[in-house]
């Protein structure tokens, strides 16, 4: 990893696994070293892409039930204009993107949660997206129960996903977890239930591994 050189970096999990709580450790991490960091999401990191996340996860009546197959073009089309417009150019001139969430989460959530061919999300993914990959993709894995306490605790209103049943979560879940048991070179898997530092410790170390 020179310093020219950009770095992408992904985290994945269910909701309420800590990816905002690492990747703002992260951001903190790179900025202490000179590095310049774009800290992002899927979806909603560009105008339409909010958009896009209002509708998926919020619309309710207004959008009423969406088709798996809607689903995850929705999400492409937010993933291709995310990739074009901020993560390529960050990359291009040695920033450091820092997102959470990216292809891997439609390869959970539309391929294991809503019985898509993974096959076929894949492929529509790698096209919106021209074929790019993170580096490092950091997979913070946390049993179903736990996820949903947190989620309890963190009080608010459910989105559309979020309110799913515990089967969709479990399936989403091994989805994560097969995904990175088939690509060990690019995840990163870690117990959610560690400490945050200890968390935080474990990702920066295997980012300096990266050369």
């Amino acid at each position: 990893m020179t310093e020219s050189s950009g770095l992408f970096v992904t985290l994945e999990g269910g909701d309420g696994a800590g990816k905002t709580t690492q990747a703002e450790l992260l951001e903190a991490w790179f900025v202490a070293r000179g590095r310049e960091v774009v800290r992002t999401r899927e979806p909603g990191g560009t105008p339409l892409g909010a958009e896009i996340r209002r509708l998926l996860l919020h619309g309710g009546d207004e959008i009423g039930a969406v088709d798996p197959r809607a689903e995850a073009l929705l999400y492409a089309a937010d993933r291709a204009q995310h990739v074009a417009t901020v993560v390529r150019p960050a990359l291009e001139r040695g920033a450091v993107v820092v997102q959470d969430r990216y292809i891997d989460s439609s390869l959970a959530y539309q391929g294991a949660g809503r019985v898509l061919d993974g096959g076929e999300v894949r492929q529509l993914s790698e096209w919106a997206v021209d074929g790019l990959w993170p580096q490092l993709t950091v997979l913070l894995d946390l049993p179903t129960e736990a996820a949903a306490a947190r989620r309890q605790a963190r009080g608010g209103a459910s989105d559309r996903l979020e309110s799913e049943a515990e089967a969709f979560h479990v399936a989403v879940r091994e989805g994560f977890l097969a995904l990175a048991a088939a690509e060990p070179d690019r995840f990163l898997v870690l117990d959610a239930t560690s400490s945050v530092t200890e968390l935080h410790e474990h990702i920066v170390a295997r980012i300096t591994q990266l050369g």
